[in-house]
């Protein structure tokens, strides 16, 4: 049995995990670094980096489809799967050597390729080694959530870490979860060529802004998706290449590939978390403010953490425990200034308080500023005027953005900005942004927020108009 102490134990080689051993080791920390299975975890194996690569497949061949309106004919594109496929992997073996172990140990991280079992407060199995650490970062992320429907252990399933294996594009793709994942990769499926039909429980992107989810669900089902909402899944049958799923109101339908999408679950089984005093639930690992867990030497960050489920989310953790391990300072994480994006053509993103949400907390105090992209030029040149931006602003500042459109997952960053800075509509109207740009949309939509103010008051007709008549 080999003995190890280190300064800092990280589990889990995922995106929160990778950030916290860089940053550690770098700073002179002494780090041990434990993943079981793929370095770079769910979000470059099998999440953000391979859907993208798909979605950005898909887009390529809507842009064949509709070019007439540019001057360029319509042309039907002829779609090979498995080349889509080896598009998506080679975008992968692309990014990989960053979070390669190569890398790290260049670094100066012991990495071990084991599985980590607490056997105490401060000390973890790792396979034939037993490390025992000033502190521990758990960082093991998620996993698909299989819910228990009857018969769908006894059919043949896809989720999102097995689909990118597939080599033949499905005739008809079933989906079971109409949220970011499911819509996603509906959306990719329809534009190379199969046929879509997603199940959803209750409301699809029930998530998010239902006026700008609308937007979404309706390009969708305009390109061909077929969507049933409140249907939930309650039997699944058949076999490969004919399964069928059985609502609980008697509707059903059938397909030739089946892919869960219902959400994820935080990895904690086999953990032996017990052994260290550590909470959790079916959720994740309890933390505090400062993502400590009930073992003061213990954190945990990213999805396990039961928190928003994003890489960049676990990213940002990254950043709060190292200040906290390293230096010893008070750091805690927040919420209201995490963005998401879904993306879908258009893409649809949000930070901080929806409309709903803004209203419930603040009442009348909340006001609501709007600005179409059918406003602005650059949308207009290239044809994509489907979209919409809703700020939500209470005493000048605004507590919230939801946005639809395109690039609606680059220009929800400067809200993020805004609300994490506790900035002024005042200072995002000052920006100048250059023209034409979809960045104008966002000092639009501030500029709305202060144009009944500047156009429609008597007040500021007064000033003016004493200002013209007796100022030289």
């Amino acid at each position: 049995m080999k003995k190890l102490k280190t300064d800092l134990l990280v589990i889990g080689a995922g995106s929160g995990g990778l950030s916290v051993a860089a940053g550690a080791v770098q700073m002179g920390a002494d780090v041990v670094l434990l993943e079981k299975h793929k370095m770079g975890g769910d979000c470059l194996n099998y999440g953000c980096v391979p859907s993208k690569a798909l979605i950005a497949a898909g887009k390529q061949a809507y842009t064949l489809r509709h070019g007439a309106d540019f001057g360029v004919a319509d042309v039907e594109p002829e779609i090979d799967y498995a080349v889509a496929k080896d598009h998506v992997h080679q975008v992968i073996e692309t990014i990989a050597p960053v979070d390669s172990q190569e890398r790290f140990e260049g670094l100066g991280v012991n990495v071990i390729r084991e599985s980590g079992i607490f056997t105490g407060p401060d000390t973890v199995q790792a396979g034939e080694t037993e490390v025992t650490a000033r502190r521990i970062v758990i960082a093991t992320g998620s996993a698909p959530f299989i819910p228990p429907i009857p018969g769908l252990d006894e059919v043949p399933y896809l989720t999102n870490e097995t689909l990118w294996d597939l080599r033949e594009r499905p005739d008809h793709l079933l989906i079971i979860g109409g949220g970011p994942i499911g819509i996603e990769m509906a959306q990719a499926h329809l534009r190379l060529g199969s046929r879509v039909t997603v199940i959803e429980g209750e409301t699809a992107m029930g998530k998010d802004d239902p006026e700008l989810a609308k937007i979404v669900l309706d390009r969708l089902q305009d390109e061909g998706m077929v969507l049933e909402e409140g249907a939930l899944a309650e039997k699944v049958t058949g076999k490969d290449g004919e399964i069928k799923v059985h609502a609980k109101d008697g509707r059903s339908f059938t397909g030739s590939h089946l892919l869960v999408a219902v959400g994820r679950a935080a990895n904690v089984d086999g953990l032996g978390l017990k052994e260290a005093g550590i909470k959790y639930d079916r959720k994740g690992i309890k933390v505090d403010a400062g993502l400590r867990t009930t073992n003061r030497r213990v954190y945990a960050i990213g999805d396990v953490a039961g928190q928003l489920q994003f890489t960049h989310v676990a990213g940002y953790h990254a950043g709060v425990v190292i200040r906290s391990i390293l230096f010893g300072l008070p750091a805690k994480a927040k919420q209201n200034h995490i963005p998401w994006a879904t993306y879908t053509d258009p893409e649809l993103a949000q930070v901080g308080l929806t409309e709903a949400q803004a209203k419930k907390e603040h009442g009348i105090n909340m006001e609501v500023a709007r600005f179409e992209f059918q406003e602005n030029d650059r949308a207009i040149a290239e044809r994509k005027t489907t979209g919409l931006i809703k700020v939500m602003v209470v005493k000048g500042r605004p507590v919230g953005a939801s946005i639809v459109g395109a690039g609606a997952g680059d220009l929800i960053g400067v809200w993020a900005l805004a609300i994490a800075s506790n900035l002024k509509m005042s200072q995002i109207s000052g920006m100048v942004a250059p023209y034409p740009t979809l960045g104008e949309v966002n000092k639009r939509a501030a500029g709305a927020y202060f144009s009944p103010r500047l156009f429609e008051s008597d007040m500021v007709k007064r000033v003016v108009g004493f200002v013209q008549k007796y100022l030289p």
